[in-house]
């Protein structure tokens, strides 16, 4: 198989060849270039030399494409800081207050910087790879995360514990949602055979908060997505254990998990109805771990997640840009020989 037909049997249900492997690293490929991040995270030429270098050297089956986590909060006009060796973050939210809201309006993301500069590094990356890899696309933050860049965190969660503002948050994710699918309707036009949103889970509101604000928006990312058939993934940091249901309904091709997630409950929620991308430690382990650490975490968290299909293996979440290259290739190692599957879907080097 093709890494591209590894990963979509995943998404589909079926039992690969063996366990894909996802790579969350984008500051990692800069690194390994030499770019400065100030420069490289708004070229979209200079983000797909970094992840083609990254790519040419592991081999792995996803590219997870992005600048971070304000692409689409700089295109509705927040301010944003790019330093050299960070990853960029808002310096000014976009709105004063909810009553702006409607002054916002939906961006071309074709025409619009930086969400034109990494469609361009798409187009670069499935020209590049061939169809030999398979590229995510990522459409930046789900409503939650991008609605709190838009007019500041702290006053986006007091209005949502106000029932009177309810009705602005309300308009405020509605617009944020449809911002998250325009581009990732434009990663589709660019030849992503995937896109991405993060959502606001539990580690930072309620289940019923996420029900309430959050759910609507990552479910109707997934159903546009699925309309013109691109595999939609959502991605939540922290412990959903209790969330993974919800996540689930959303109707997600895959879930993008960290190992704060029980992997056992997380296995027996997902399968036949989705998949998990993920799961390894990218701090602790994969960036300050030792070869025989990361083996072992790789190998333990196959164990649990692989049978049967429906794991991709890799980073929980961003890998630090330092990230050593020995981590990534002793994942690499794990899959192709633990995590080659047989026809019933079981794992030899388990048994």
């Amino acid at each position: 198989m093709t890494s591209l037909e590894r990963t979509l049997a995943v998404l589909n249900h079926r039992v690969p060849d063996r366990v894909p492997v996802a790579l969350h690293n984008f500051l990692m490929g800069c690194r390994m270039i030499g770019a400065d991040f100030t420069q490289a995270l708004r070229s979209g030429e200079i983000l797909a030399e970094a992840q083609l270098a990254a790519w040419r050297e592991f081999g792995h089956d996803v590219i997870m494409h992005e600048n971070g986590v304000c692409a689409e909060a700089e295109a509705l006009g927040c301010g944003i800081l790019y330093q050299s060796d960070y990853p960029p973050h808002v310096q000014e939210p976009a709105i004063k207050s909810l009553d702006d809201v409607d002054k916002l309006t939906i961006p071309d993301p074709a025409n619009t910087f930086p969400l034109n500069e990494l469609l361009k590094a798409t187009r670069i990356l499935v020209r590049e790879t061939k169809g030999r890899a398979f590229v995510i696309g990522r459409a930046d933050q789900g409503p939650m995360a991008l609605a709190a860049a838009l007019c500041g965190p702290e006053k986006l969660l007091l209005a949502c514990a106000e029932e009177a503002l309810r009705p602005k948050v309300l308009r405020l994710l509605a617009i944020c949602s449809r911002m998250n699918i325009v581009y990732g309707e434009a990663q589709r036009r660019a030849g992503a055979p995937g896109s991405s949103i993060g959502a606001y889970g539990s580690s930072l509101i309620s289940p019923q908060m996420y029900d309430q604000l959050e759910f609507i928006g990552d479910k109707a990312f997934c159903d546009a997505m699925r309309r013109i058939g691109c595999k939609s993934f959502v991605h939540s940091c922290g412990d959903e254990t209790a969330l993974l249901e919800d996540l689930v309904q959303t109707g997600a091709d895959c879930l993008e998990l960290d190992p704060r997630t029980d992997p056992a409950a997380c296995k027996k929620a997902i399968q036949g109805r989705t998949s998990v991308l993920g799961m390894l430690d990218p701090s602790s382990i994969l960036w300050r771990g030792t070869a025989d650490d990361v083996r072992w975490h790789t190998l333990e968290m196959m164990r649990t997640m692989a049978p049967g299909g429906g794991f991709i293996v890799g980073p929980g979440c961003l890998l630090p840009a330092d990230t050593p290259a020995r981590s990534i290739h002793v994942i690499m190692e794990c899959a192709r020989t633990a995590g080659a599957y047989r026809c019933d879907g079981s794992l030899p080097w388990f048994s």
